[in-house]
């Protein structure tokens, strides 16, 4: 359950389960067994944004297209960016991506005798047609995913109530206006929208 600080929406979000072979292999989790939420990667970011909640909602998406039916491997999987890691919300996509799937980069870590390696698993700049490229380790299949959030557009009045409270001339109505309506989208997002293929793009 998500904790009570958050929208109860939260709760209706579905999670995923994966298994971790490392988490297993040290004890931390029976099985290996480990599920997410989307209260998870909202921690991880610090906040809950339509970005936050499409990156949860295309990794789920590429974990089905990669895993089918069966339990998803964290740590099992390559991750290729197409931008650069500083190049827009790439850096925050791929914060939420590495939490679900357990992929780092350089300073991630190595592994024990060459087991349950993650360094080197995130990259950017790669030569992709779509946005982000997802890769299984033990099979060598892959996906590759683009996400677009058109189809779920903003409240049109969000746009003036975001525009007063930059310029510092809101009150405590017009802030909690504008965080209810910025949280609806990303409620419709992955609520109204977590099946549809519009969204999420993986070929």
């Amino acid at each position: 359950m998500a904790s009570s600080s958050f929208p109860a929406f939260f709760d209706a979000v579905p999670g995923i389960v994966l298994r971790d072979p490392l988490a297993e292999f040290l004890g931390a989790a029976e099985g290996g067994l480990i599920e997410y939420r989307y209260a998870d990667a909202v921690k991880l970011a610090g906040h809950s944004c339509p970005t936050v909640a499409g990156a949860y909602l295309l990794t789920c998406r590429v974990l089905r297209a990669l895993y089918g039916a069966a339990v998803p491997e964290r740590g099992g999987i390559r991750v290729d960016f197409r931008d650069a890691q500083a190049n827009g919300v790439t850096g925050v996509i791929a914060g939420v991506v590495a939490l679900l799937i357990g992929a780092a980069g350089s300073g991630g870590f190595k592994g024990l005798a060459g087991n349950f390696a993650r360094r080197d698993l995130l990259a950017f700049d790669a030569d992709l047609a779509g946005e982000i490229r997802f890769t299984r380790l033990d099979t060598g299949a892959g996906v590759t995913a683009t996400l677009s959030l058109a189809g779920v557009p903003a409240d049109p009045r969000m746009g003036g109530l975001l525009q007063q409270l930059l310029a510092g001339e809101g009150n405590a109505e017009i802030a909690q206006a504008f965080a209810a309506l910025w949280q609806d989208r990303v409620r419709r997002i992955l609520t109204e929208h977590f099946d549809d293929p519009a969204l999420v793009l993986v070929v």
